[in-house]
């Protein structure tokens, strides 16, 4: 708050200043109703007298003094700009003078500062004071602390503004994995034909690029929340001991990696797989954040919240917790704030995507959980992560969750008959050289409705395999081309791929019993997932008169 302005805007917690020549009101103007009002409302307010030099306060009452935490004495002749800091609006203040020497009526919100140096957001309303022949008399200030709502609408624009990022990251990621699908897959069909070491090697490059690009894509969907989980009761201790090798070896001899893991947690429900590549993440960033190395410790326990918990976002309930802690740098409060945005980063050029911690907050989020951040500067980090417990559920002897085995090979089918269906051409043409490569008899359509009418011109029993696309134009996508065909093949298993699909994003995995395979796929990657569909079928496609390889 500004009344008046002939010196520097100082600085919060200001106590020096000049002393000056105070008249108060006299005792019959204070024993009116208007200022025994003042003193006894809980609203903030103070009078300032425009006839002394630089308009100073000439009185305030208690609540002013209990908001801004100074003493009456400290108040009384001075001008409100003591208020001010640092961040205190210019323009602002430049707006209220001018309302001021006109003798005009302003209301309008700056940060000032308390005594003890916290900002809060001070909706300010100024006024003259006039006698009834006109005479100005005073200036009367209220103010009203509005902190708690400028936070609560920056945090609203900062989630609107994540969700936008999150739409246009789910609307853009089912074409550019088509594309990428088409780059590697063709890429992996040329390697395995040229001889030539050195276009090797060049083929080699372009496919670790396009799947960088696609690990950026699922990145990005992991913070949009729009990533498709698997999600079960998993003993978060065992998966971290099961992936220890791994985070030692991406963590180099910078840092040294302590576990802290409580025994006797119940299992928390997650997708393990994302829930290590979260954890990959933050160790990274911690790692980072020690130039000159340090300890890196991973705390695991377990939390209960009561009914304070919804107004966090959180149900009440029990909680596994992990703590990812770092002697590092630390963060000052707006580079934290920042932290888990998409693309924001602390790192140099190259250094780092900044979607590290975007890709752990939008996964901790989509399993029901929360993030958060402990950071001081000079005092390290703590990432917290939270995750709902499985009720009655016990930990299991830790299992390893990594490395497992394909299936044989043995298991293929000779000249099983494979329905593919894929709007994108390329695509299509992609997956039908690399079935036919192999022996398979494949059919094909570019959409759902084409699909269905080809499906029933063919012999009952001939197609051993539905493989579709999800999205696709027309009133019939993947999903409903899977329910019509079940209708008259109900024994006909259905693989089904996607870049990104909202669907089965909110329903979850298993939707209609649906098996997925994310885009952009390996020729193994698919000819394993066609493998273990065909074998759901069992003797079934051996009654077609086909016999296994």
């Amino acid at each position: 708050m500004d009344v008046g302005a002939r010196e520097p805007i100082g600085s919060p917690g200001m106590h020096h200043w000049q002393e000056a020549t105070v008249t108060e009101p006299g005792l019959d103007e204070r024993g009116n109703v208007f200022f025994a009002a003042i003193g006894m409302t809980r609203m903030p307010m103070v009078i300032t007298d425009p006839h002394q030099d630089d308009n100073p306060i000439v009185f305030a009452n208690n609540a002013f003094l209990d908001l801004t935490l100074y003493e009456k004495e400290e108040v009384l002749g001075r001008n409100c700009r003591f208020l001010q800091g640092a961040q205190t609006d210019r323009d602002q203040v430049a707006k209220l003078r001018a309302t001021i020497e006109r003798e005009e009526s302003i209301a309008l919100e700056l940060l000032n500062y308390k005594r003890d140096g916290t900002p809060f957001w001070n909706a300010v309303f100024i006024g003259p004071i006039h006698d009834a022949s006109g005479k100005l008399l005073y200036f009367f200030a209220s103010q009203i602390d509005v902190t708690r709502r400028r936070e609560s609408e920056r945090t609203l624009l900062q989630t609107q503004k994540m969700e936008a990022v999150g739409q246009l990251t789910a609307g853009l990621a089912h074409d550019f994995n088509n594309l990428l699908q088409v780059v590697n897959g063709n890429l992996e069909l040329a390697a395995a034909r040229v001889e030539d070491d050195r276009m090797r090697r060049y083929i080699e490059s372009a496919r670790t690029a396009a799947e960088k690009g696609a690990k950026l894509t699922g990145q990005l969907l992991a913070f949009a929340r729009k990533t498709r989980l698997d999600p079960r009761p998993v003993d978060i201790n065992a998966t971290i001991t099961s992936f220890c090798d791994v985070l030692e070896s991406s963590l180099g001899k910078q840092a040294e990696l302590q576990l802290t893991l409580r025994r006797g947690l119940p299992r928390a429900i997650l997708d393990p797989e994302q829930f290590e590549m979260a954890v990959l993440n933050i160790a990274i960033n911690a790692r980072d954040a020690m130039p000159n190395g340090g300890l890196i410790e991973i705390v695991t326990s377990k939390l209960s919240l009561d009914g304070d918990a919804p107004a966090r976002s959180l149900s009440p309930g029990d909680y596994v917790v992990v703590e990812i802690r770092d002697e590092g740098q630390g963060m000052p409060p707006h580079v934290a704030e920042r932290a888990t945005e998409p693309f924001f980063t602390t790192k140099g050029t190259g250094k780092g995507t900044g979607l590290g911690l975007a890709m752990a907050s939008g996964f901790v989020q989509q399993s029901r959980g929360r993030l958060e951040i402990d950071s001081k500067p000079g005092r390290g980090t703590t990432i917290r992560m939270l995750f709902p417990s499985a009720v009655g559920e016990q930990p299991d002897r830790p299992q390893p969750l990594h490395h497992s085995a394909p299936a044989p090979s043995g298991d293929n089918r000779s000249g099983a008959h494979i329905l593919v269906v894929e709007d994108s051409s390329e695509v299509l043409a992609l997956a039908r050289e690399i079935l036919e490569g192999v022996g398979y008899r494949v059919s094909t359509a570019e959409t759902g409705e084409a699909a269905l009418a080809l499906f029933e011109t063919l012999p009952a029993g001939t197609v051993d395999l539905l493989f579709t696309d999800l999205i696709m134009p027309g009133g019939i996508n993947g999903i409903v081309l899977a329910a019509e065909i079940a209708r008259r093949a109900p024994d006909l298993p259905v693989l089904m791929t996607t870049g990104y699909n909202e669907e089965l994003v909110a329903e979850g995995p298993t939707r209609a019993g649906l098996d997925v395979l994310g885009k952009p796929y390996r020729r193994s990657d698919l000819l394993d997932r066609v493998r273990q569909a065909l074998n759901r079928r069992g003797s079934t496609v051996g009654e077609t008169g086909r016999t296994p390889t």
